[in-house]
């Protein structure tokens, strides 16, 4: 008898794949070198910006409707962007993670405020007003509570609310003009594009510095500023 040792069996493929498993998880997780730097460039020009729009609304009602839409446009670039950029440990990025998803409901009925009161009249204005920030309450909660949801269900019910307006475009019309319809309209489309994108993770440009993600920032920071101009159309106006 020899005293040379058996070789080594294979290793089971049932013990390969976990490791393999494992590193494409790891390299999934990796974010691009860019993540959060859109959010967190935007945070100071919203808060300027919306405290000008606030300061120079046209009305007390318009000034606290902008002041609405300031707030929950400045949690979600703020929040967003220290989400994003943050070495953050598990339980912080998980409240984080959080507050960034549910802002995402709230800046929908920040949106809607200042279009809603200044562009609808009384009856309508209520209706959409109650109902928006209803909605909104409703979905913070579920986020904060479900945090692990699948994308295919949370993100649709982003866009639907966003949309709620559609029954609400022939007033916005006949009160704001076809600029402010326009430009409401599109911020829309541009917001329920990153939606989509934030869904299926595609396009995908460059994985290690502007992923999916940081095409789904882009819509919404384009979004923004289309709502924006819209909202400044009408706050100035309005007395």
């Amino acid at each position: 008898m020899t005293a040379t040792e058996p070789p080594s069996p294979e290793r089971p493929a049932s013990v390969a794949a976990p490791r393999l498993s494992a590193t494409a998880a790891a390299a999934q997780s990796i974010k691009p070198k860019l993540r959060g730097w859109l959010h967190a460039g935007m945070f100071p020009a919203v808060l300027v910006s919306g405290v000008f729009l606030t300061a120079l609304a046209g009305s007390t009602r318009g000034r606290i409707a902008c002041a609405v839409y300031t707030l929950t446009a400045c949690l979600l670039f703020g929040v967003s962007a220290l989400y994003h950029r943050g070495d953050w440990s598990p339980r912080v990025t998980a409240v984080l993670r959080r507050l960034d998803h549910a802002n995402i409901f709230l800046i929908i009925a920040g949106t809607y405020t200042p279009l809603t009161i200044l562009l609808l009249p009384d009856g309508s204005r209520a209706w959409l007003l109650w109902g928006i920030w209803a909605a909104a309450a409703v979905g913070i909660a579920f986020r904060v509570l479900w945090v692990g949801a699948p994308r295919w269900l949370y993100t649709p019910c982003y866009i639907a609310m966003g949309w709620a307006a559609v029954f609400f475009l022939p007033d916005f019309l006949r009160t704001g003009g076809i600029a402010v319809l326009v430009l409401v309209v599109l911020g829309g489309v541009l917001y329920s594009a990153g939606g989509v994108v934030y869904g299926i993770k595609r396009p995908n440009p460059s994985p290690r510095w502007f992923g999916f993600h940081e095409v789904f920032h882009s819509f919404t920071l384009a979004a923004f500023v289309a709502h924006y101009v819209g909202i400044s159309l009408v706050a100035y106006q309005h007395h």
